[in-house]
């Protein structure tokens, strides 16, 4: 009983008190969570009010908005092309339900559940993000890209974001969700310089957005997502292939049926080409490109956009001219009917761009989006490698048959020479000299360098690599040897200098170019002497110019089926490609052929009313045109004997230099 009384009369323990503790301690975050919730909602509250004080209904200018004309200059002012007129604003109970559908199945498939936010969108968009390890899939919904549209600049910041969800939170306070699907549709950017969905179904189709079919609506869908990738304009082919997805969209957010579905994919897309009911211009492949590269531009409310660009009119329509006239005059007979050409300052501001033969047949733009091997004008990466790990023009290589792993390359003549300079290994293209070069520095090294000077497209590892057997764009090529031609530092092809307004308020100015050195002088001069003997007394004579001192090389792949001239002066970059869609074999077209002519002709009409300057690193008398074998110094001679086995057993013992063998 004592025990029992004394037990009964303890006060409470440790546990107990730690509990009444713990509870007042969760009763003191509650009310002052409270308290703080309280007075975020009165701010939120009250900024939403001033916001709508202060911010007139998005919703009042509807009336009178119109889509803005977009008006593409040349370097001089020439009016190079107009897109459209400027279209009216069109409500969105004058669109077929399917127009809606395609955009908010592939946008913001919640649309009309969320309140600005949609944290499962938001996710999945992080989700995919870590992943991949880089921002590939955004989580903004429609009121989200509204807000941006409409108030903010395009930056990516995180206060800037936080704008954005709160603006999207005011807008769906402020507005009816058809009115912001309404203002949505008449504001975004569907590529090709179209803005709004009037002015896209105008552009891509040549009818009202009032009457396009579901699988029309479906292309606009999809180019919202990358409009400079997916737009017709650009490539109709993925915009097909996209349009189908979004299909599948609309069929899983329950906006089809399965019936529907099948009956839209099925159906034939044909797009609008505007060349057919034009005369040529010449300017069509540039224009269409400078529109792929136009920036979104957000908070345009002007009639009329205007864009200058770094294109030369007259180059570009002598370019498209003379790359035309070669291939209606000879193609038939050397069985070619494809071209493109670009020519660059040394800045890399494009001053022509031709895409094709024929724009009126096929709008596909050959200078930026074929990928193709580009045979022997690949090597100059594969030599620079070599000057960089310390030879120089005059080290001696060795011409002598190759094998490897059962693979030997070939010299386009089937002869050998034997020991010769690097020089003149470039000048003549010798194939086995330069997989003997890639494979002993190490192909990561040609990699490497080809990767600096601007090659982005991926370079397939192995000793053919040398031989330029990995496919990459002329734009790329093109943009490379500019790196020469500048003496060394990065060049950044672009052809915007300055977006404006009709009243002349600038909306994008391109920014100052930092200059970054990417390649040393001696090796600049290096590299310049070796491809300038390649164009005066090697495969690329038929390039040389007049007066003019320039520098280029020739490439032919396998069984003829692309032909190259890459070339400069010490102002201008010329870069041209011959070959067929298909990739059939030309009938013996090489670099030295057609793209030589070709490159020569509009270099030379390039070069008019400019005065002569020396190459990067040369002296002011080197020549310009072709010389003969008995005329060039010793060092430049090539040996014209065959070479015998004895004669290869020596070579190959008087091997010192791994990186020579």
């Amino acid at each position: 009983m004592g025990l029992s009384g004394q037990n009964s009369a303890r006060p409470a323990g440790p546990s107990a008190a730690s509990g009444a503790g713990r509870l007042r301690r969760a009763l003191r975050i509650m009310r002052w969570g409270a308290v703080f919730g309280t007075a975020a909602a009165i701010m939120l509250g009250f900024a939403l009010i001033m916001t709508t004080i202060a911010v007139p209904n998005p919703m009042v200018h509807r009336k009178s908005e119109r889509a803005p004309v977009i008006r593409v200059l040349a370097v001089d002012g020439t009016v190079m092309y107009e897109r459209g007129v400027a279209y009216d604003y069109m409500p969105i109970d004058l669109l077929p339900k399917h127009v809606t559908d395609a955009i908010v199945a592939t946008e913001d498939r919640r649309f009309f559940e969320h309140w600005g936010l949609d944290p499962i969108g938001l996710g999945r968009a992080m989700l995919t993000n870590l992943r991949a390890g880089r921002y590939a899939q955004g989580g903004s919904t429609l009121s989200q890209q509204l807000a941006k549209n409409l108030f903010l600049s395009s930056d990516r910041r995180l206060g800037r974001k936080i704008e954005e969800l709160y603006l999207a939170f005011w807008l769906e306070i402020r507005l009816s969700k058809k009115d912001i699907l309404e203002l949505y549709l008449n504001r975004v950017y569907f590529g090709g310089g179209a803005y709004g969905i009037e002015a896209a179904a105008r552009r891509y189709f040549n009818k009202s957005a009032r009457d396009i079919s579901v699988i029309e609506a479906a292309v606009l869908g999809g180019v919202l997502k990358a409009p400079s990738k997916f737009s017709p304009l650009t490539s109709p082919p993925l915009a097909r292939a996209r349009a189908r997805v979004v299909v599948q969209n609309m069929l899983a957010g329950g906006f089809l049926t399965q019936e529907q579905a099948k009956q839209a994919s099925g159906e034939l897309i044909q797009f609008y080409n505007p060349a057919r009911d034009h005369e040529a211009s010449g300017f069509e492949s540039a224009v269409d490109y400078v529109l792929e590269r136009l920036p979104p531009l957000s908070n345009v409310s002007a009639s009329e956009i205007v864009i200058e660009t770094t294109i030369d009119a007259s180059l570009q329509k002598r370019a498209q001219q003379r790359l035309t006239q070669l291939i209606e005059s000879e193609g038939t007979a050397s069985d070619v009917n494809q071209g493109a050409l670009l020519v660059l300052e040394t800045d890399g501001a494009i001053r022509a761009m031709v895409g094709g033969r024929n724009y009126a047949e096929n709008q596909f733009n050959r200078a930026v989006r074929a990928k193709r091997q580009p045979g022997s004008t690949f090597k100059p990466f594969v030599y620079l490698a070599a000057l960089e790990s310390g030879l120089t023009p005059d080290s001696t290589v060795y011409d002598l048959p190759l094998s490897i792993k059962g693979w030997s390359p070939r010299n386009e003549n089937g002869s050998y020479r034997g020991a010769i300079t690097m020089r003149q290994a470039l000048t003549q293209s010798i194939n086995s000299v330069a997989v003997r070069l890639h494979m002993d520095l190490g192909s990561k090294r040609t990699i490497e360098v080809a990767n600096r000077l601007g090659i982005h497209s991926d370079l397939r590892d192995g000793p053919s690599l040398a031989l330029g057997a990995s496919e990459v764009t002329l734009l790329e090529m093109t943009g490379a040897y500019a790196t020469f031609a500048s003496g060394g530092f990065r060049v950044e092809p672009h052809v915007i200098n300055r977006v404006r307004t009709g009243g002349g308020v600038v909306l994008h100015q391109r920014s100052l170019h930092v200059p970054v050195r990417l390649v040393d002088n001696v090796r600049v001069a290096q590299m310049t002497d070796m491809l300038h003997s390649a164009l005066i007394n090697g495969t690329g004579k038929r390039a040389a110019l007049q007066r003019f001192p320039a520098a280029g090389k020739t490439g032919t792949s396998q069984d003829f089926r692309d032909a190259w001239f890459i070339g400069y002066s010490s102002q201008l970059v010329g870069g041209v490609w011959f070959g067929n869609d298909n990739a059939r074999p030309m009938n013996r077209i090489m670099g030295g052929t057609l793209p030589a002519r070709l490159w020569h002709d509009v270099m030379l009409a390039a070069h008019e009313n400019r005065m002569p300057q020396p190459l990067p690193g040369m002296t002011a008398n080197a020549p310009t045109v072709a010389i003969t074998d008995s005329m060039a110094p010793p060092q430049m001679r090539l040996p014209a004997e065959r070479i015998d086995e004895d004669f290869v057993t020596r070579a190959l013992e008087k091997v010192s230099t791994p990186a020579l063998r």
